[in-house]
């Protein structure tokens, strides 16, 4: 048995010994280099990982970002860089850098040859479009946007990046003295970078895939509905989001803007003076300047989300369901988390997650109205009456509860979700088209047993976390990440049709 052992530390040896690398590569900024790590010991895998590789320029406060100028030498692509600046969760202070446009690349190696012509996966995250970056939250080195599961059990080159958030990202005057969605031309930008410079890497510059997931999953959407990214994307794939999402488009963009003009002192008489002002305010402030209110809310949650894109008739010309047919030969998948809208449901009714706490018919009626403001009378009662029909005359805590979800998942997640779908389907040509729900219940032990699968509960599974932190997870768990993993990858590489109910 000695013998064996001996036998398998060789292999193991020897195998480590020729693993293939990329070294360093040569991109249109300069050379890069990353790092090659070995992951497992008797049939390990290999992975090429760079960190931190500049797509743009440091942008200028609300003006587009321009091309990097590169750089002499090789960089050093080790390690993440800051994220774009914002808000802490606290709202109390500020972190990131306005120097924020960088990306991630995860490449899965063999020992026999260096990867070529990989599918291509590029991450937008989610945040409300306030917060968030590339990488995503961590607890010391276990960063939650972390490529490599995916991009080893997939056999797919993962690509993770920033994009400005909050008002630096989306504050718009409505006019072209601060157009606004400088975001969406950061992601744009990305994108743009990944197309013309991955060959490099090992991927396929013709088969690039998008995913995001809420306000990143709005994200992709659009992406895939600007003309300006006709003929760079294959497929695409939005999780709890899209752009005909209630609060994926900011119809009023000015009161906002002026409201946080008002905050820093700056004049709101005329949006050039406005916008002047602002560019020349410590972009700080500026972030500091809104405060997302989370309690004591007169409406939803949802109507206080300030800062998101806008139809700009520049980079999103018109409604977005008008502008499908820039997607007609996208790939598009795109899906809900079964209770999406807990989290956003356990703010406006905090007695949903308290079992000693009830909730009353008017209580539910109230939401309905702060859900249908658009509507008035006629669509409250419409409504009020289609999601009470099965209470029955006696109806118990847990299906009120559950309505209050139900009202919430449906209104910011699912009916503009199969809405997108539906627009897709008819404007498709030759691209398919899929719709999704992820119904794995939360693991979340302060919530009542039946919540099912909250809002971002599908990153941990999709990002491989029941593998590389095992203990934190059941069996089970690792087979709902290996099957999403699975069923992402395939679609990015493929495009077949795949069951994804489960």
């Amino acid at each position: 048995m000695a013998g064996w052992g001996i036998f398998a530390l060789l292999l193991a040896y020897l195998a480590g010994a020729y693993a293939k690398t990329l070294g360093i590569v040569h991109t249109e900024g300069g050379f890069v280099e990353g790092t090659s790590e070995k992951v497992g010991i008797l049939f390990p895998d290999y992975i090429d990982i760079f960190k931190g590789i500049p797509f743009a320029a440091p942008p200028k406060t609300f003006e587009k970002a321009g091309k990097h100028p590169g750089w002499s030498g090789t960089l050093k692509a080790t390690d993440y860089k800051p994220r774009c600046l914002q808000a802490t969760i606290s709202q109390d202070a500020v972190f990131g850098s306005v120097d924020c446009l960088y990306l991630n690349i995860w490449v899965p190696q063999t020992r026999k040859e260096v990867s070529t012509n990989l599918p291509v996966m590029i991450w937008i995250f989610g945040g409300g479009f306030l917060l968030g970056s590339g990488q995503g939250a961590n607890f010391l080195n276990n960063y939650l946007y972390d490529g490599e599961e995916i991009a080893l059990r997939g056999k797919v080159i993962v690509v993770t990046f920033n994009y400005r958030v909050g008002p630096l990202g989306f504050l718009s005057t409505g006019d072209s003295n601060a157009p606004g969605n400088y975001g969406l031309w950061d992601q744009h930008m990305a994108i743009s970078w990944v197309k013309r410079n991955i060959a490099a890497f090992g991927g396929d510059p013709n088969n690039i895939t998008l995913f995001g997931e809420s306000a990143g999953g709005a994200g992709v959407s659009l992406q895939t509905l600007t003309p300006y990214n006709v003929g760079l994307i294959n497929r695409a794939i939005s999780q709890s989001g899209v752009g005909m999402c209630p609060w994926a488009i900011q119809r009023d963009p000015l009161t906002f803007a002026k409201a946080l003009a008002t905050n820093v002192g700056c004049p709101v008489n005329d949006t050039a003076n406005l916008a002047n002002c602002l560019k020349n305010t410590d972009p700080s402030a500026l972030t500091m300047a809104y405060h997302l209110q989370l309690t004591n809310l007169k409406y939803p949650l949802v109507h206080y989300l300030a800062y998101s894109p806008v139809i700009d008739g520049d980079f999103i010309p018109d409604e977005p369901r008008n502008l499908f047919a820039n997607a007609a030969g996208v790939d598009y998948m795109a899906g809900v988390n079964n209770m999406d809208g807990h989290i956003f449901a356990g703010l406006d009714v905090p007695q949903i997650n308290q079992p000693l706490q009830k909730i009353s018919a008017d209580t539910v009626r109230k939401l309905v109205e702060g859900l249908t403001l658009a509507k008035g009378s006629a669509g409250l009662e419409i409504a009020f009456d289609l999601y009470t029909s099965g209470w029955g005359e006696n109806p118990s805590q847990e299906d009120m509860k559950k309505t209050v979800i139900e009202l919430e998942t449906d209104y910011i997640f699912l009916a503009a979700t199969q809405e997108a779908l539906a627009y897709h389907f008819q404007n498709a040509k030759g691209a398919k088209t899929y719709s999704y729900v992820f119904s794995h219940p939360t693991r979340m032990p302060v919530f009542p047993n039946w919540v099912g699968a909250d809002h971002a509960d599908d990153l941990q599974y999709m990002f491989g976390k029941p593998f590389s932190t095992p203990l934190a997870y059941r069996p089970r768990d690792r087979d709902v990440a290996q099957f999403m993993i699975a069923y992402w990858t395939n679609f990015a590489a493929t495009g077949y049709e795949i069951n994804l109910m489960f």
